[in-house]
């Protein structure tokens, strides 16, 4: 058998690694675009902050582990531009050789993840003006961010990358600008939480611009401020982050199906509408437990499962993905934000007859030294109460409680349910009704 892979970050190394685990004989090829493979990209921010000094740590296995280990051919600066099912051929370009020629494949997985929405405004071509999605992004934008001369930066989008590069900026010390379209930032929470994590970035000195559309980019030789319908800001840097699209362009033709919005349909074996071509990460669909159907959540986490199981599935498995959550988790200065399942405008999008709480807990007793708040809000399914959906702010304790919520709402708990489980009490950790009991409990 041979594999070619498309893409060699998450969902694609994941695929070929756990292909050659099962049948070591199988010969496996992969394409990348970029200069790397097999990389943490959610540690960049944290890597132009300089809180890592050293990029090779996101980096979770070497080329030379899949070559030498593995036995698996790997050819960086390789784009795949055409698929042909019929022919079982794949069309790449090397872009450093400028040359072209065709390979040929047994089964072909597709993970070739997304590339950042860059709208066609004026002077948007200006040096100085980036966007965060690659290793060479980050390694580029470090660089740039370290120079003396850069002190005002911009953020154009107030998402998790947005928000987690204003972090790093300011961390640079920096004066720092969030410009969101939206009224509010992190659009994956809900307003409770969201308002919080604005008032923490506003008590940092980040300056927020909300409901604020970006009409272009002034200068000449590079960037030198933004232009808003709302007025006009000075900026040394930009770095636009207002979303990212699957990188599926070059599927056109091919016959494979597409959603709207370009990720790739399939269903929960990982195979596509065409027989041996399969797809998984950031570029395709995922199926989502508490919808119970397909929808797009480009996240690490699930690139990384999803692919793993294309691997076994394109060795001859049958595993079937249990489903996503979507749970994310965010660090806003000294907050810490978590998510996971359905937020109520999903619920209120979905029809579904649904409650919600939102209580302030603590994260242990007050007796205990240094006791910080836990603000939770829950969305359960109105008459059995089944927990649908949980999102939490606080300084400390935050995300784990969160991963409480996550196999709560994975095995169809209730809040009565999860209200009486036995979770750990301690002074220095939990009181003896812990945050998570408190607000399944306020589940009326």
């Amino acid at each position: 058998m041979k594999l070619v892979v498309i893409g060699g970050v998450a969902a694609g190394m994941s695929a070929a690694s756990k292909l050659k685990r099962i049948h070591k004989d199988a010969q496996v090829v992969v394409y990348e675009k970029g200069g790397f493979l097999s990389y943490g990209a959610c540690g960049l921010p944290y890597y132009v902050s300089g809180e890592n000094d050293d990029y090779t740590k996101m980096i979770a296995r070497t080329r030379d582990h899949f070559e030498k280990e593995l036995n698996i051919q790997t050819h960086l600066y390789h784009e795949v531009v055409k698929v042909e099912p019929k022919k079982k051929q794949v069309m790449i370009k090397d872009l450093v050789n400028h040359k072209v020629f065709l390979d040929s494949y047994d089964k072909l997985m597709i993970s070739t993840g997304t590339f950042p929405v860059v709208p066609p405004l004026e002077g948007v071509k200006l040096p100085g003006i980036h966007v965060l999605k690659t290793l060479e992004d980050g390694i580029e934008l470090k660089e740039i961010a370290n120079e003396q001369n850069i002190r005002d930066v911009v953020i154009v989008g107030g998402g998790y990358i947005g928000i987690e590069v204003a972090e790093a900026m300011s961390f640079l010390g920096k004066n720092v600008r969030v410009i969101e379209l939206s009224n509010r930032i992190l659009q994956t929470f809900d307003q409770e939480i969201t308002d919080l994590a604005e008032k923490e970035l506003r008590k940092h000195g980040v300056q927020l611009n909300l409901g604020e559309k970006v009409e272009g980019f002034i200068g000449n030789e590079r960037v030198k401020g933004v232009r808003t319908d709302k007025g006009v800001y000075e900026a040394d840097l930009v770095l636009l982050s207002i979303g990212v699209k699957p990188a599926t362009k070059f599927l056109a033709g091919s016959g494979i199906s597409l959603a709207q919005n370009g990720a790739v349909i399939i269903d929960r074996e990982m195979r596509t509408n065409i027989e041996d071509i399969y797809s998984a990460g950031d570029c395709a669909q995922v199926y989502h437990k508490v919808r119970e159907e397909n929808t797009y959540i480009p996240l690490g986490t699930n690139a990384n499962k999803t692919g793993r199981l294309a691997g076994v599935n394109i060795a001859g498995g049958h595993n079937k993905y249990v489903g996503t959550l979507g749970s994310a988790a965010i660090k806003v200065f000294d907050l810490e934000l978590g998510r996971t399942g359905l937020s109520e405008i999903d619920a209120k999008n979905l029809a579904i007859d649904y409650t919600t709480v939102f209580v302030e807990s603590a994260d242990h007793p007050r007796y205990y030294p240094d006791q910080t708040p836990i603000w939770i809000k829950l969305i359960c399914e109105k008459r059995s109460k089944r927990i649908l959906g949980a999102q939490a702010i606080g300084n400390k304790g935050v995300v784990l409680r969160i991963d409480v919520f996550a196999v709560a709402i994975h095995n169809n708990m209730t809040a009565d349910d999860l209200g009486m489980t036995d979770l750990c009490y301690a002074p220095p950790f939990a009181g003896v009704w812990d945050a998570v009991h408190i607000a399944s409990n306020a589940v009326k």
